[in-house]
């Protein structure tokens, strides 16, 4: 059973209510005090000097009302936010962040209308946090901060990876619709034969004995004789078009050399952040649990900021987006959901990281078939051995220790002894 997440308990008579509505080149402010005084919504733009402004008024207000402490909120929101949320996070304030559900349905409460407008949003905001429905706001710094950008950028450059990919394969298609039956997929030894011998015609021209030489050297011996009889086999009776061809050549020559610069840029990334992860001081906790690499480890602690600043793992599971919900009404029980409102990267590190723990020799090999034995389908228990990933990290991470394989058992056995 999970604690209650820690939620903002700080909002009492002496505490001042600010909220924001993000926008690209403007927000919109809001000032509450406890006895329902209050600033009506003002901008608040993307410039140093609006900045000093909306904090002169959250102080000067403060004083007028005779507050002591100050609470700042906004939705959950894209980067638009970040110049303000990095001047105010030295600042005496608290920083909260609201869920966008939330606010659309205490919206609707306001007025009984669904409408949304600048000067309602910072007002519906205030609303939500004063109900208690708000968490607190981790920023990164230091190594944190630049995980998280790199982590970033190297899911970016992923996708963009993916879509060439893509591409690349569907122009190899159309002059050889034969090759990717003999190759499967486009793995390295597919991408050395498609950048130096891109054509059924050049394959042909090799011969099966030149073609076996290549594949056994740039495979590395995994492939050999079989495969090369195969592929020139498929060159030699190819159905590939050849009008248009050196057009097509031309692209497939382009999109190669741009695979190959997001590889290297994606290899760049990753150094970069087994680097900064080697000053985060519990990350060799994480690193500990067998099947969780340097990449998921650094994009975890960029995702979740500091581990060490969440008071409990309902918290984190929230700030993921793994926390449960059910939809139950008189005698219907329903089923229990993920919530996804969190971080997707952040689901996303933890699934892959649960794929590999689930393996033959896995830490959680065991709990996921027994799991499987009753009925549970896959992906919800991966789900389920994602969360439970994320319990072990929080704790590994909060007492900046190792993982024990085994350890509730070796713990009982002493306890027994």
């Amino acid at each position: 059973m999970e604690s209650k997440t820690e939620k903002v308990k700080t909002i009492n008579e002496k505490t001042l209510v600010v909220t924001l509505d993000i926008g690209k080149n403007i927000h919109y402010g809001y000032l509450r005090a406890p006895n329902g005084n209050d600033i009506k919504p003002f901008t608040v733009h993307n410039s140093r000097k609006s900045f000093e402004q909306f904090w002169t008024k959250i102080t000067g207000f403060r004083k007028q009302q005779s507050l002591k402490d100050v609470v700042i909120g906004f939705e959950s929101t894209g980067p638009y936010a970040e110049p303000l949320f990095h001047y105010l996070k030295d600042k005496p304030v608290t920083l909260v962040q609201v869920n966008p559900m939330h606010t659309k349905r205490v919206k609707e409460l306001t007025g009984n209308s669904p409408g949304k407008t600048d000067q309602k949003d910072p007002r519906v905001i205030a609303d939500v946090i004063c109900l208690g429905h708000a968490l607190t706001v981790v920023i990164p710094e230091g190594p944190a901060a630049q995980l998280r950008r790199l982590t970033q950028a190297r899911e970016r450059a992923m996708t963009t990876r993916t879509a060439m990919v893509n591409q690349l394969q569907q122009l190899v298609f159309v002059i050889f619709p034969e090759f990717f039956n003999v190759m499967r997929s486009l793995t390295k030894t597919a991408m050395y034969l498609v950048k130096n011998y891109t054509t059924p015609e050049t394959i042909y021209a090799m011969g099966v004995e030149v073609l076996t030489v290549v594949l056994k050297k740039v495979s590395r011996g995994k492939l050999g004789q079989e495969r090369a009889k195969e592929l020139f086999e498929a060159a030699q009776d190819s159905i590939g078009i050849y009008e248009g061809k050196e057009s097509i050549l031309e692209e497939i020559s382009h999109l190669v050399c741009q695979i190959e610069g997001q590889d290297r840029f994606i290899d760049k990334l990753e150094r970069q952040m087994a680097e900064f992860l080697g000053q985060i001081p519990y990350s060799g906790s994480i690193l500990s649990i067998k099947g969780i690499g340097v990449t998921t480890a650094a994009g975890l602690i960029g995702e979740v900021g500091d581990f060490r600043k969440f008071r409990t793992i309902s918290e984190v599971m929230k700030l993921a987006g793994l926390d449960l919900y059910e939809v139950s009404s008189g005698r219907h029980k329903g089923q229990r959901h993920i919530s996804k409102r969190g971080r997707s990267l952040m689901r996303k590190l933890l699934y892959f990281a649960a794929i590999n723990a689930v393996k033959s020799n896995g830490i959680m090999h065991k709990p996921y078939q027994s799991m499987l034995d009753r009925g549970m389908p896959k992906v919800k228990a991966l789900i389920a051995i994602s969360r439970k990933l994320l319990r072990i990290i929080f704790a590994l991470a909060r007492d900046n220790a190792e993982y024990v394989k085994d350890y509730d058992q070796i713990h009982h056995y002493k306890l027994a002894a």
